[in-house]
């Protein structure tokens, strides 16, 4: 566990004032999820995916989503070789520990539907030939939501496939003064080391699973996601496979507080982050202001947790 907050505070140097959004990264990564992070321009994004990659000392890689991207310059393609008159598999960018796919909703459904057997299987299919991925190969998507031209949204079975969405949100006053004074003369990036590693890395994910759910503990993470399902201003509620997240999510926060258990609040903490972009709100109620995020909090307030 102690690698874990190691990480956590190494990644701080360089994304400063934002820790529950590192650690909620952190949490995805123990729990083999994938991250989607929405947020405008110039928040720290693509920082947080390579301070991430520098300090558990993986190769990450960059695929610029554009309209023109091409499923096969995700994967990778067979390539016919002259010299041994075969064809030999070139693979894509996917094939690494950490992808940063930056913009996915600026890709084309056809791309972005290339990333789902990747990030449900952990493998990839080319002519009928099956390769396997990294085992910590973990997706961390960008999108802005602002600025919407020529973007094709995320598909629903997309979006149920990341594990978590984080916003990064702009820095108070004081943190961006020290960000100023941190890359006055160099950005920290260049000088951060790796605190942790892969194989470290995977020997904590073990131990998440050993994190403990009660009976009751459980019934109460289900019902979160059989009340979405239930309510009047939704068109969409969590899905078995969401449910199954936010237990996941829950003993990886867990884990990182030090608990052998899994608690409501732990629970009620993540449930936002792991939960909210899985629902899909009513036109209707759309209309009159509702959000996923409102609802949610609403179910939350209504079920009473168990008593632990």
């Amino acid at each position: 566990m102690e690698n874990i907050h190691a990480l956590i505070e190494n990644v701080e140097r360089v994304i400063v004032g934002k820790r529950p959004v590192i650690e909620l990264a952190c949490v995805a990564i123990l729990c083999k999820g994938h991250i989607l992070l929405e947020d405008v321009p110039g928040t720290g994004k693509t920082m947080l995916a390579r301070a991430l990659a520098r300090s558990i000392r993986v190769d990450m890689k960059r695929l610029q989503c554009t309209p023109d991207l091409l499923p096969s310059d995700i994967t990778g393609v067979a390539v016919y070789n002259q010299k041994t008159a075969d064809f030999e598999f070139r693979p894509g960018p996917v094939f690494t520990q950490l992808l940063l796919a930056d913009e996915i909703n600026r890709a084309t459904p056809r791309a972005q539907s290339a990333l789902l057997e990747c990030m449900e299987e952990f493998h990839v299919s080319v002519d009928g030939q099956s390769y396997e991925l990294p085992k910590l190969f973990t997706v961390m998507a960008t999108q802005n939501p602002i600025d919407m031209a020529g973007t094709h949204a995320l598909p629903e079975a997309q979006l149920d496939r990341f594990f978590i969405r984080l916003h990064m949100g702009y820095p108070n006053l004081d943190q961006e003064i020290k960000i100023l004074a941190a890359q006055a003369q160099t950005h920290p990036i260049e000088t951060l080391q790796p605190v942790t590693s892969e194989a470290q890395i995977l020997a904590a994910r073990a131990e998440v699973k050993n994190v403990y759910i009660s009976p009751d503990v459980a019934a109460y993470i289900v019902g979160i996601g059989a009340a979405s399902r239930k309510h009047a201003n939704l068109r969409l509620g969590a899905s078995p496979r969401a449910t199954l997240a936010l237990a996941r999510a829950a003993q990886g926060l867990a884990y990182l507080r030090g608990q052998a258990f899994v608690t409501p609040d732990l629970v009620k903490q993540i449930a936002p982050a792991v939960l909210e972009h899985r629902l899909l709100v009513r036109p209707q109620a759309a209309v009159l202001g509702r959000s996923g995020g409102e609802i949610l909090a609403e179910i939350l307030g209504q079920l009473p947790p168990p008593v632990v």
